[in-house]
């Protein structure tokens, strides 16, 4: 089946072509036909299927098909997404998929300056790619109307609800206009996003592409045992050895990413760190200089695990492994996207092992162990260098240390000083004598110590 069979206008046609795609993915020949029909859909397929496309090529078909609002141009279409870098990417398929239509569109998400983009909605746009926070922002700034919303696309539903979106989605849903379309986009499908649908779709058409909890079949698993204290080092090892050019690893907390980037610098490879912590300018900058081989490792929490769209990415390595087992499939989604090879390995140590065993339950499968020479768990790591004994008191040694003990015994006030020579001159002992009289010593004045009350 080509794309032409499946209705798209000829000026998508022409766009698709110039993006080389030639033979449409299985969820997006489920997906293009229903959703021009005006059908809401569910639509559930593993990360790196092109669900991007099922759901773009059709909205765009359908918004040049209605009839062009007069005045400034309304938000026709909203799309929410998890991430800023997802929207960023669905935002950038718009662009590319539209290039030849009488479509404007715009991303608008946190991290960065609200004012452009107020300026951008101002100008008009149909289509608006955005996360759930800052959209909620310019509502409540009044810089948006969503009263006129045809078309409403959740992508990467389940994780919208993992990061707590569902409050704001709530919210979101109450702005747009009561009849349009609904298309639900999700990696996984549990009670969360059932319910979610259950209250957004109506009459549904389900699409859902087999294998949507397992890893892509052309992409080669591995996992390597290794104590959690050898990690790194094992990491560095593979890197150099097997001359991976372009890794992107996982860990599970920001402070991980940060130290584990600054670790593999200091070995020599160039890293960069990618989390929620960073600025979206940082993001944006480590992002790009890893797709052009500036920096030859990235380093990311699951925030990247869905949304990075790398072309030809090799590697993917679970540094740690994921609390969630699902979150295991969109890591290595990364890899092996639009039907090429690729490499996912991860480093478990004994401590892992039952979050290894749950990924396993989820594939249905048993991932091959490789172990590496030298880096076996409860084999000893470098050798530390051997610890000197004290070296031999000499007999000066021992005099000093005599007589620091003597005078330590003496007591204090066997220690004549010239403080207390002083004392005692103040107390008057050896005072010269007045018109023949010794000199009395002045009476000490009384005082009372404060002290204060518990």
């Amino acid at each position: 089946m080509s794309f032409q069979s499946l209705g798209l206008s000829t000026e998508l046609l022409r766009a698709v072509s110039a993006q080389n795609y030639d033979v449409p993915t299985p969820i997006q020949r489920q997906t293009i036909p229903v959703i021009l029909e005006g059908r809401d859909v569910l639509a559930v397929a593993q990360t790196g299927t092109g669900k991007t496309a099922g759901f773009t090529l059709p909205l765009l078909q359908r918004l040049c098909a209605g009839k062009p609002a007069a005045g400034v141009r309304p938000v026709r279409a909203l799309i929410l997404t998890p991430t800023r870098e997802l929207a960023a990417q669905v935002e950038q398929c718009v662009t590319d998929f539209g290039k030849y239509l009488p479509i404007r569109s715009t991303a608008i998400y946190g991290g960065v300056s609200i004012r452009p983009q107020i300026a951008q909605i101002r100008r008009g746009v149909d289509v608006v790619v955005a996360t759930p926070g800052r959209l909620l922002d310019h509502a409540s700034q009044r810089t948006i109307d969503l009263s006129r919303v045809e078309v409403l696309v959740l992508d990467e539903a389940d994780r919208m609800l993992d990061m707590g979106f569902i409050r704001d989605i709530k919210k979101i849903m109450a702005m747009l206009p009561e009849r349009r379309q609904n298309l639900l986009f999700s990696a996984t499908f549990n009670r969360e996003t059932t319910e979610l649908a259950n209250r957004l779709l109506q009459s549904p058409a389900r699409v859902e592409v087999s294998g949507s909890q397992q890893a892509a079949d052309n992409v080669s698993q591995r996992i390597y045992p290794v104590d959690k204290a050898r990690k790194r080092e094992l990491l560095s090892f593979l890197i150099g050895s097997e001359n991976w050019r372009q890794v992107l690893v996982f860990t599970r907390t920001k402070h991980a990413a940060n130290r584990l980037a600054s670790q593999l610098d200091k070995d020599g490879l160039s890293s960069s760190a990618i989390h929620g912590n960073k600025s979206q300018g940082a993001r944006s900058r480590a992002l790009q200089e890893f797709k052009n081989g500036q920096v030859r490792v990235l380093v990311a929490t699951d925030i990247a695990a869905r949304g990075l769209d790398i072309d030809q990415l090799p590697h993917v390595v679970n540094f740690e492994m994921p609390q969630v087992a699902e979150d295991y499939v969109h890591r290595v989604g990364r890899t092996g996207r639009a039907g090429k090879k690729g490499e996912a390995v991860s480093l478990v140590s004994p401590e892992e092992k039952p979050l290894l065993a749950g990924v396993e339950r989820l594939l249905k499968r048993t991932i091959l162990r490789t172990l590496v020479p030298g880096f076996e768990t409860g084999a000893a790591g470098p050798a530390s260098p051997a610890r000197q004994p004290p070296a031999a008191k000499t007999a000066q040694d021992q005099g000093e240390k005599s007589q620091r003990t003597r005078h330590a015994a003496t007591p204090r006030s066997q220690k004549p000083t010239n403080r207390a020579s002083r004392r005692k001159r103040r107390k008057g002992t050896s005072s010269p004598s007045v018109n023949g009289s010794p000199r009395r010593a002045a009476p000490c004045r009384e005082t009372t110590r404060y002290t204060p009350s518990v």
